[in-house]
């Protein structure tokens, strides 16, 4: 479920879109009415408050918001502003530019394979480059044969999957892991890769049942470094999305510093998706809401932006 709290009965995105140019006038910014609106209006509203924009001012709305916002919520309104796959585009173009083979690997392998086709288009209409050439460069060994598959194989997205199937997926994964000397590579990348993400949960049950261990152990244990990141991120996400990305969120607050593009990458687009299960996950993982976890790591207007994103503590 989204956390995304809009109005009844929202304005016309031109009452938006001339609100907004009112916040611009002036001395200054009026960035909390700007918080008010953006915040609270949909992708759909989103993109028709920047058409109106658009029209009425002879003016990019983003343009206008780099020259108005600055620092960390300049760069949170703007990811807001996209729509969900030119958003995930941009994302891991950036991340592939700063070889942060991390973020592409969560972003990838937590996306549906309908989501990945569509940000794949628009990463080469937008950039002129195919994604696969970006990771070539950026990534290497089993890690990148994984996103390579990851990204190219067309899978299931329903609830179905075939029992007996999922049972042989599990007696395939022990044979190329815990059951032999060194580790079978391929056969992982294999299973992982080309099963839909029910498919997936089931075999996991299936292997605990078998072999009273969790399949998870068993990534941990026969795999490490990016592969293993990429594999145990197609598996939390398969059995518990809303539990990895809560993981994901408080590593990011966790040390000293917080990692704000993380922070902002997970709450801008997880807001219209699920996360009020990442909201629920992180309360009952870390004893704390999230919303006081983000509150504690964040400050001012980029505080109130977020949380307004994550919608009520309770």
């Amino acid at each position: 479920m989204a956390t995304l709290n809009v109005p009844p009965s929202p304005p016309y995105p031109r009452d938006d879109a001339t609100h907004l140019y009112k916040a611009f006038k002036g001395f200054g910014c009026d960035t909390s009415a700007v918080i008010n609106i953006l915040a609270h209006r949909d992708a759909t509203q989103r993109a028709l408050i920047q058409q109106e924009y658009r029209a009425m001012y002879s003016e990019e709305l983003t343009k206008r918001l780099v020259k108005e916002l600055s620092g960390k919520l300049e760069e949170a309104i703007l990811l807001w502003l996209q729509d969900p796959p030119g958003r995930d585009a941009e994302i891991v173009r950036q991340a592939c530019t700063r070889g942060d083979a991390r973020t592409v690997t969560e972003v990838i392998c937590s996306r549906t394979p309908s989501q990945i086709q569509i940000f794949k288009q628009i990463y080469h209409a937008r950039y002129g480059t195919y994604l696969e050439h970006d990771i070539e460069g950026l990534t290497s060994g089993d890690h990148k044969k994984l996103l390579l598959a990851y990204i190219s194989i067309p899978r299931y997205e329903g609830l179905e999957f075939d029992r007996f199937m999922a049972d042989n997926d599990a007696k395939a994964l022990y044979k190329a892991g815990e059951k032999r000397l060194g580790t079978d590579e391929h056969t992982l990348i294999m299973v992982f890769s080309e099963r839909n993400r029910a498919h997936l949960a089931a075999v996991a049950s299936s292997y605990h049942s078998m072999y009273h261990k969790s399949l998870e152990k068993a990534v941990k244990s026969e795999t490490s470094g990016m592969l293993e990141y990429g594999l145990l991120s197609i598996l939390r996400c398969a059995e518990n999305p809303g539990k990895y990305f809560a993981k994901v969120l408080h590593r990011a607050m966790k040390c000293l510093g917080t990692d704000d593009t993380t922070l902002i990458r997970v709450v801008v687009t997880r807001t219209e998706l699920d996360m009020q299960y990442i909201k629920a996950e992180y309360h009952k993982k870390y004893k704390k809401t999230l919303n006081d976890a983000v509150s504690a790591e964040t400050s001012g207007d980029y505080k109130a932006f977020l949380l307004a994103l994550l919608g009520p503590k309770h």
